[in-house]
């Protein structure tokens, strides 16, 4: 009885361990600040040729402007502004997604500045010239974000109008932002393949990656994370985040995106509780939207943005309207 005793003890002793390393590599894999170069292995992130030299020779011909602040809990963090051709009140902030940085959204940032507006482009943490040692998946960035939004209004006044622009990790980030109280220059959002939430989406990765069910690595590793980082993957959900929002949202995503399923996209327009519309990108893989068809995804934002904000105004007091009432969106949706 007594033998029995201590080699169930011992077994689970063992257990304990093994889960434990097995946590922490996944834990540096996935999350510990460091280069992921899993990523160029995985068959759902197809390496299409784009032009992105275009938008990189663009980028570089711009008066980028190297700004700092320091989150609530002290990282330093770093973003590039990019000024309107022409005084404006109206600026995108565009986040980008896991393993990238601001200066990766040339794309994006070109898009919103030939509509007029100014462009922040902020390197969330963990990524580009930013500190943190860890991905905070959108939801510690949610609070950056914040911060980075208030920049934006010490610099623009208070007639400020601000959209928000997130790809992939980056379009989770502003779901996220969205259900946290935001100041009323905050306008709109537009979230191009985004996940449901973080226990999601690497449940997913984690079959997909390495055929392991999410029970009990996952717990462990969010544990793990909660201890590193301050956050678990429990409490990081844009899903719940769009639900407490009145923020219009334009949510796209590729209908080939495997890589953030496809599915995820209903279950977000489902939960969102403010105005929404949809597009659905046929033949889009992950985070290939705007390449697959240029001048209808920007037609799509422009029309979009274009109900909440006035685009191609300047910041002269006498300019700034009272806010009109924000119009109320009919729901396209694309059956799965």
């Amino acid at each position: 009885m007594f033998t029995a005793v201590w080699v169930a003890i011992i077994c689970l002793a063992v257990i304990v361990l093994l889960l434990a390393a097995a946590s922490a590599y996944f834990y540096n894999v996935g999350i510990k600040r460091s280069t992921k170069e899993f990523l160029e292995a995985d068959p759902a992130l197809v390496k299409e040729e784009h032009p992105w030299e275009l938008e990189e020779e663009w980028l570089r011909s711009q008066p980028v402007e190297t700004l700092e602040l320091t989150s609530s809990d002290g990282t330093a963090l770093k973003g590039y502004f990019i000024p309107a051709a022409t005084t404006a009140r109206q600026t995108a902030i565009v986040v980008h997604g896991y393993s990238s940085q601001g200066r990766e959204m040339g794309a994006f940032a070109k898009l919103y500045h030939e509509m007029g507006m100014n462009v922040l482009m902020p390197d969330n943490r963990g990524h580009g010239q930013s500190g943190g040692n860890y991905i905070g998946f959108g939801w510690p960035d949610r609070r950056d974000i914040m911060r980075w939004i208030g920049t934006v209004i010490d610099r623009s006044g208070p007639g400020a109008e601000i959209i928000l622009h997130g790809v992939s990790m980056g379009g989770a980030t502003v779901l996220m932002v969205s259900g946290e109280e935001l100041p009323g220059q905050v306008k709109c959002i537009v979230s191009d393949c985004a996940y449901t939430s973080v226990r999601d989406i690497l449940t997913h990765q984690l079959k997909q990656m390495y055929k392991l069910p999410p029970f009990p690595l996952l717990p462990a590793t969010s544990l793990m994370c909660k201890l590193r980082a301050g956050y678990s993957f429990g409490e990081a959900s844009a899903l719940k985040q769009v639900a407490r929002t009145k923020l219009p949202i334009l949510f796209i995503h590729g209908d080939r995106d495997t890589f953030v399923p496809y599915a995820m996209l209903h279950r977000l327009v489902d939960a969102a509780a403010g105005d929404k519309e949809v597009y659905v990108v046929q033949g889009a893989s992950h985070a290939n939207a705007y390449f697959v068809d240029k001048k209808e995804y920007e037609r799509r934002i422009r029309q979009f943005i274009g109900r909440y904000i006035r685009l191609g105004e300047g910041t002269e007091e006498e300019m700034i309207p009272e806010p009109e009432p924000r119009a109320v969106l009919t729901l396209w949706r694309v059956k799965s």
